[in-house]
């Protein structure tokens, strides 16, 4: 009996070693978990707010930004936008005062922008999506992973762009509010 129950504890013990392990190798820290805005900056006047578990913003303009910057990493993060949003993950930033599209890289987050070439999935000014996705009105998957020179944005489990560029090789995250409905959740950020 006292070895049963020595042997369970040990098991007991093991596996939630190997839990935290797993927590800890797999590397992602949660940057926004749909409870609160803690931990984000808010630059500009967009009326961000938490709303069934994801950031909100339907008015305003402007952008959630991280306090820390991130040279290599790996972005994932879900989206929800309705036809008419305007958005974008901003990356790279070299200015977390003023976020551009000329100063950070955007991986856009707009259907119906009038140059279509960097329309939702594409990187604007440098890497036009190979795929056309429409994102409106669902749910959408971002994965963003900047690593030297090489950029991966992958959209709904389908690689988009890939592109290399060296011009912006460090900065913080920020989410982008400019028009319609937009919702970001489940934000996990990963460095390489």
């Amino acid at each position: 009996m006292i070895r049963s129950f020595v042997l369970l504890a040990c098991v007991a013990v093991g596996a939630t070693a190997a839990g935290a392990q797993g927590t800890q190798a797999t590397g992602w820290t949660t940057l926004l978990d749909g409870t609160s805005l803690n931990g984000w900056q808010i630059l500009g006047n967009a009326n961000w707010q938490i709303d069934e578990g994801a950031a909100t913003a339907t008015s305003g303009s402007g952008f959630l930004v991280t306090p820390r910057a991130y040279a290599d990493f790996e972005l994932s993060l879900e989206f929800w936008v309705d036809e008419p949003a305007n958005s974008g993950v901003f990356f790279r930033c070299a200015n977390p005062a003023v976020i551009a599209d000329r100063n950070c890289y955007e991986a856009n987050i707009y259907d119906t922008r009038p140059d279509q070439a960097y329309r939702t999935g594409g990187i604007v000014h440098y890497g036009a999506p190979s795929v056309r996705i429409d994102a409106g009105g669902q749910w959408n998957t971002y994965v963003i992973r900047a690593e030297g020179t090489r950029l991966v944005v992958t959209l709904n489990g389908t690689q988009v762009v890939d592109i290399t560029n060296n011009l912006f090789a460090s900065g913080p995250i920020a989410l982008q509010y400019a028009a319609g409905t937009v919702r970001f959740r489940n934000v996990r950020v990963r460095e390489l």
